[in-house]
């Protein structure tokens, strides 16, 4: 028998991502399910360490490196069309859950069990959800923030759309990432190895 769950999460590097807009670099599904499992972990272990919440860090991490394995099966639905109104919301909502069913079914029976959480994300607490879902934002407005250092002013509403976004959430974590690790997203390498030093 051969099971199809990984080879499935390795076609990840064919999906590329804000296919609407412009890009001067194309970003694909698995380098934004990296930066976003990157941003998760380092905001839960900011939420465990200093504001003492009941959150582990490498759920979340983990988590966030399945949380848009679905996409695989339903391609990466561009955001103005997804959140268009409440009806294609919640019909994309239902096609989501769907594909995530159909990818743990790809999976042997006695560790599906154990994995199938982490794909639909419901293995994770409510501060752990809230968490994910910011660093998802983030890692978009990280790609945002790219583009316009590109010189590419096609992503700049999106970057004040998300940064929009990320203000109504009442997370202490994200606050400490985006004072303390979001400014050195605009930095150049020699700028970042200096600071460093």
């Amino acid at each position: 028998m051969s099971y199809g769950f990984s080879a499935l999460f390795a076609r990840m590097n064919f999906i590329d991502r804000w296919g609407l807009m412009r890009n001067s670099r194309k970003e694909t599904l698995s380098e934004h399910s990296a930066v976003t499992a990157c941003i998760a972990h380092i905001m839960a272990v900011t939420a465990s360490e200093r504001f003492g919440a009941q959150v582990r860090p490498e759920t979340v991490a983990v988590a966030a490196l399945y949380h848009d394995i679905s996409e695989t099966l339903t391609g990466d639905m561009p955001t103005p069309v997804k959140y268009r109104d409440d009806d294609i919301r919640e019909s994309y909502k239902r096609v989501e859950h769907d594909a995530e069913k159909q990818v743990a079914e790809m999976l042997p029976a006695d560790i599906k069990g154990s994995v199938e959480g982490y794909v639909s994300g419901s293995i994770l607490n409510d501060r752990e959800r809230k968490i994910l879902k910011a660093a998802d934002k983030l890692s978009a407005l990280i790609k945002c923030v790219e583009e316009r250092r590109s010189g590419n002013t096609e992503f700049s509403s999106a970057e004040e759309s998300t940064l929009s976004a990320l203000r109504d959430y009442d997370l202490p974590e994200l606050r400490v990432f985006m004072e303390d690790f979001l400014p050195a997203h605009s930095q150049t390498l020699d700028e970042l190895i200096r600071g460093s030093l």
